[in-house]
Formats: C-alpha cells, sequence, structure tokens
C-alpha cells in the first residue's frame, strides 16, 4: 500500500520527464524542410510545447500551405523523432529521482502524454523509465489532446483511481490547463521559464516557477506528502 494514501501520480512525458524537445525540434525541422520549409525557428517550437505532435502537424500543414496529408507528414516526422529519441534521450536527474521516490512509497504512476505510443514505449524504454512506469497513455488513444482532459482521465482509469485523488506532473500550458479540467491537482515545472505567469500555471498547487533548474525530487514528496488524501 501506498506511504502517501490514495494518491496516484499522472506524468506528462517530454519536458517533464525527457529533455526530449530538442529532438522534435529536429525532426519537425528536417521534416518541414523537405516540404518547403526552411526556416522552421526554436522559437516557433516552442509555442507548440504541450501540444499533441498530430495537432502540431495540423497546425503546420495549414500555415506553410503543404500540400501532403497530415498522417503521411506525422509518419516522416515521426520516423525521424523515434531514430533520434533512441540515439539518446536524457532524463531529468531530480525526475528520474522523484520516480523512483515515488515507486518505492508504492504510488500508482502512470505516463499521460501528446506522444505516439511507439515514441512513448521508445523513450521509457531506452532510459530505463519502464521498470518503475508500465503504464502509459497516448492522445493518439483518446478523442482529444492538450488541454482537454481525456489523456489524463484515461490514465486515472487505466491505475484505477479517482481523479480528484490524481495529480499530474505537467511543463506546459495546455497539460496544467488539462490537469485542471479533469478535476486533478497539478506540480508545474514549466518548460518555457518565461511561461510561469500564465493563468493556467496559476492553477497549480505547486508551481515550479523557474522549471526545471528549481524543481528538486524532496520538495515535490514533500509537498505530496503533506496535502496527500488518506487511503478509502
Amino acid at each position: 500500500m501506498s506511504t502517501l494514501g490514495s494518491t496516484a501520480v499522472v506524468l506528462d512525458l517530454d519536458g517533464t520527464l525527457v529533455d526530449s524537445e530538442p529532438n522534435y525540434f529536429e525532426a519537425c525541422r528536417r521534416t518541414l524542410a523537405e516540404h518547403g520549409v526552411p526556416d522552421f525557428t526554436w522559437q516557433e517550437h516552442e509555442s507548440y510545447v504541450g501540444i499533441s505532435t498530430q495537432e502540431t502537424i495540423g497546425i503546420l500543414r495549414r500555415k506553410h500551405g503543404i500540400q501532403a496529408s497530415v498522417e503521411a507528414v506525422l509518419t516522416e516526422m515521426n520516423t525521424r523523432y523515434l531514430a533520434l529519441a533512441r540515439a539518446g534521450t536524457p532524463v531529468y536527474p531530480q525526475m528520474r529521482k522523484f520516480v523512483e521516490r515515488l515507486h518505492d512509497a508504492g504510488v500508482p504512476m502512470a505516463v499521460a502524454s501528446g506522444s505516439s505510443p511507439q515514441a512513448i514505449d521508445a523513450i521509457l524504454s531506452g532510459t530505463g523509465l519502464a521498470a518503475q512506469l508500465r503504464i502509459y497513455v497516448s492522445a493518439d488513444e483518446v478523442a482529444h489532446g492538450k488541454p482537454a482532459p481525456d489523456v489524463f482521465l484515461e490514465a486515472a482509469r487505466r491505475l484505477g483511481a479517482m481523479p480528484a485523488h490524481c495529480t499530474v506532473m505537467e511543463d506546459a500550458i495546455p497539460g496544467a490547463a488539462a490537469a485542471y479540467a479533469a478535476g486533478m491537482r497539478c506540480i508545474a515545472v514549466p518548460y518555457v521559464a518565461a511561461q510561469a505567469d500564465d493563468p493556467a500555471f496559476a492553477t497549480a498547487g505547486l508551481l515550479f516557477r523557474g522549471g526545471q533548474r528549481e524543481f528538486t525530487a524532496e520538495a515535490a514528496y514533500d509537498w505530496l506528502a503533506r496535502t496527500a488524501a488518506p487511503s478509502t
């Protein structure tokens, strides 16, 4: 039984557990270049952080007038991304410590991500996080991606946890909004520190304004311990 009562934790993957955004940027940049868009920038990429890959491709396709279908462009990008992800995706050290501590305490955990199931599996397996994080949900498996709550609610269902007993770990505005819409608490660790004042992050129970530079496993765990719902 968990030492944190009935608390369950649902973790976003990209930008929260792992620093995969540089790989996503590079995969997207190369794919767009193949379709006649040579000037995709990191600043533009940051504006899509937290949005599912499929939705991002749809937006970019319309914005740049790409003729190929969303499915075709998405397949190209995912192929490039998986190659980069398998070559190396760093785990944030304090996040790994946090996951290990939750696992040791018997806290139910799941990953809920906008990435494809193949990408989630590749990263969890390649980083060794799969040993602690065996349950995951992709936005591809639900009707709507973040900021809709679907992916978090499905994670709670698979964990057998009540949404009100779930705490979400998130780095992005759409994810924090989705956690609130799901009726879940949120620990926010903004990937883009300049976005820390966004109203979506104001709904978080715990906000690390400085992002990963400020986040510590001890502080997050202590907050969970102080605010844990009792076992029912």
